[in-house]
């Protein structure tokens, strides 16, 4: 687990030096909405089923 964090942290500071830090918060934003679509996969639409039990 050290081992992948360290990694992700050697990317970032990559992908910082590379693109500079005015594409920074673009880079974050899509990298949070893909994390939130695999937790939405992941949970297999649970809270697509709980959004339409509301509705009702």
């Amino acid at each position: 687990m050290q081992d992948l964090l360290l990694v992700l942290v050697v990317i970032l500071v990559i992908v910082f030096l590379w693109r500079g830090t005015k594409t920074l918060p673009e880079f974050g934003r899509t990298l949070g909405k893909a994390v939130s679509a695999l937790r939405r996969e992941a949970s297999g639409g649970q809270g697509e089923t709980r959004d339409e039990e509301r509705r009702d």
